[in-house]
């Protein structure tokens, strides 16, 4: 592509191999997201057949539109089969507009261009097609039918999560035995002081400045969303474990489940619940019970490599429980906690040599209270290592002043050779290996991309309004953004797409609608409002996700010629 005087190469997707068999799938799935020609009258517009006369010297383009990236969101809005929950949750009223268009509005924009409500009806939704798809004309968009629709919308949360769990088990055949569980924060622009649950607490996005909501979320092995609760910005992660667990079971269903959480959700109290009801759970240990392991751990036989570079061991409870607790060690992350301790050592031993020579060039004797507080310090920027060194305040009586007295802790750096690159699991599930608990595990990875999509992509942070719905109603919008987002992701992926649904997205809007008018010698104008042919690069993408772009859409009022 050209940029100015420069020509760039961009990547468009990365292309994976199909064969036949892969080719044949690939299609199968797309009509199973597409469907059969949604609106087709939309496309028709009474004018194909017609012969004109055209002054040529008066063509002209009008009204250029985002088409491409709206087309898809409304395509990946059926898939999901949201048009029909839509219509018939949200009872016909007096209403000028139907609900369920607004209500596609605001998900589709959040999908495409995540903005607030007032830049949407503003600015966004003038710029799109999406009033030609929807039928829905640009002066009727404004921020309190949005406000609204969010309003209408949030009541029904718990069946949305419903018909989106059956669907994606329709679409992709993804089973709800394995849940994925995590927990993240989103934080607001305000004081927020008209919603009870806005609290300061820890903040995931390191603004602590900021009162916050805390957000917990299920996902199924695969990544796809089931479920979530909002809770209060200072609520801990283990406080929320029997309401997330008993709602989502509530929702779901309850036979074969197995729970997996990272060690933040872990108390023993949670875990005695879960195994007294009968759940079955992979959870992740706090570090400080890893000393419990310490002979297993410096142990070097009955390690299993389960892959290149990660090894396991199996180990009884040594209570005497019903659990199993397994060790693991990852190659990568050995190395990479080796590197920090060394930094964090490092640091700490430039700044005790930089404080003890300020101490030397002091012309008065520095209190003592105030050397502490600067040891303090600097250890506490540096707590990975703060244990290895042992430090003492000296009086120097010949200076009338102090020296630093450093010791090393040698049982830290025996303890660190043990333990870097190690974490321990722990399990009610007796009849599974050691590789599948593992694996199983290690999914926690989807639930964790789901909030750095939400982040990232959806921007669901920061949050600007501040009513407690409003805010359950922003979230549920980018919860269902999300879940199209994965349908996209789902879909490209088993096209050979790569699995990048923004660059999709952004090459898709290039792809505009327009109003070609065309002056004839009969006195009057045809405007017809045809839509810009993909390049080479968009028609793979296209050809690949089974998809066929219309070449004109029908104008609201049809001039008669005759």
């Amino acid at each position: 592509m050209r940029v100015g005087k420069r020509v760039q190469q961009r990547t468009v997707a990365q292309l994976g191999e199909l064969d036949n068999h892969g080719r044949i799938l690939a299609k199968t799935f797309s009509q199973s997201i597409v469907g059969s020609p949604e609106q087709a009258d939309l496309f028709r517009d009474n004018y194909k057949d017609m012969v004109v006369p055209v002054k040529l010297k008066g063509v002209r383009v009008e009204r250029s539109r985002r088409f491409g990236d709206v087309y898809l969101a409304m395509a990946l809005w059926r898939a999901l089969k949201l048009d029909e929950f839509c219509n018939e949750v949200f009872a016909g009223g007096r209403e000028e507009v139907p609900w369920e268009k607004v209500a596609a509005v605001l998900v589709v924009a959040r999908l495409c261009e995540p903005s607030s409500e007032l830049h949407i009806a503003e600015d966004w939704y003038r710029r799109t097609a999406l009033s030609d798809l929807l039928q829905f004309k640009d002066e009727l968009v404004n921020k309190d039918r949005l406000y609204r629709a969010l309003d209408k919308l949030v009541v029904h949360k718990d069946a949305l999560e419903r018909h989106l769990s059956k669907r994606a088990g329709e679409l992709f055949e993804t089973s709800n035995d394995i849940l994925l569980y995590d927990m993240t924060s989103t934080y607001f622009e305000g004081r927020a002081e008209s919603n009870p649950k806005a609290m300061r607490g820890y903040s995931r996005d390191h603004r602590p400045d900021c009162k916050q909501v805390c957000i917990a979320m299920v996902v199924t092995f695969d990544g796809f969303p089931l479920g979530y609760e909002v809770f209060e910005g200072n609520t801990h992660d283990s406080k929320t474990v029997h309401q997330i667990v008993e709602s989502m079971e509530k929702r779901h269903g309850v036979i074969g489940r197995v729970w997996v959480m990272d060690r933040g959700m872990v108390s023993e109290d949670n875990v005695d619940w879960l195994k007294e009801t009968g759940r079955r759970y992979i959870i992740g240990t706090p570090k400080v019970q890893m000393k419990k392991w310490a002979a297993e751990l410096a142990d070097k036989t009955s390690w299993k490599e389960i892959r290149e570079g990660i090894e396991v061991k199996l180990c009884a409870d040594p209570d005497g429980k019903d659990e199993m607790f397994i060790l693991c060690r990852s190659r990568d992350r050995v190395e990479k906690e080796r590197a920090m301790h060394e930094l964090f050592i490092a640091r700490i031993s430039k700044a005790l040599c930089k404080l003890e020579s300020r101490i030397a060039r002091s012309k008065k004797r520095l209190g003592r209270d105030s050397i502490n507080r600067q040891i303090g310090r600097i250890l506490q920027l540096n707590q990975r290592a703060a244990a290895r060194f042992k430090i003492d305040l000296i009086d120097d009586d010949s200076r009338a002043s102090f020296h630093l007295k450093v010791s090393i802790n040698e049982s830290f750096d025996e303890w660190s050779l043990i333990s870097e690159g190690a974490y321990i699991l722990r399990t009610n599930i007796m009849d599974w290996n050691e590789e599948r608990l593992w694996k199983t595990y290690i999914q926690l990875t989807q639930a964790e991309a789901a909030f750095r999509i939400q982040k990232k992509e959806l921007s669901i942070r920061p949050v600007w309004h501040h009513s407690e719905g409003r805010v359950e109603a922003h979230i549920l919008v980018c919860f269902l953004a999300f879940a199209m987002w994965k349908v996209l992701e789902g879909w490209q992926s088993k096209a050979g797409l790569g699995n990048s649904p923004r660059i999709i997205l952004e090459e898709f809007a290039r792809i505009q609608s327009h109003d070609v008018v065309l002056p004839t010698t009969l006195g009057v104008d045809v405007k017809l409002r045809c839509i810009a042919q993909p390049d080479s690069a968009q028609e793979i993408i296209l050809e690949r996700l089974g998809l066929t772009l219309p070449k004109r859409m029908k104008l609201p009022d049809i001039q008669d010629l005759n």
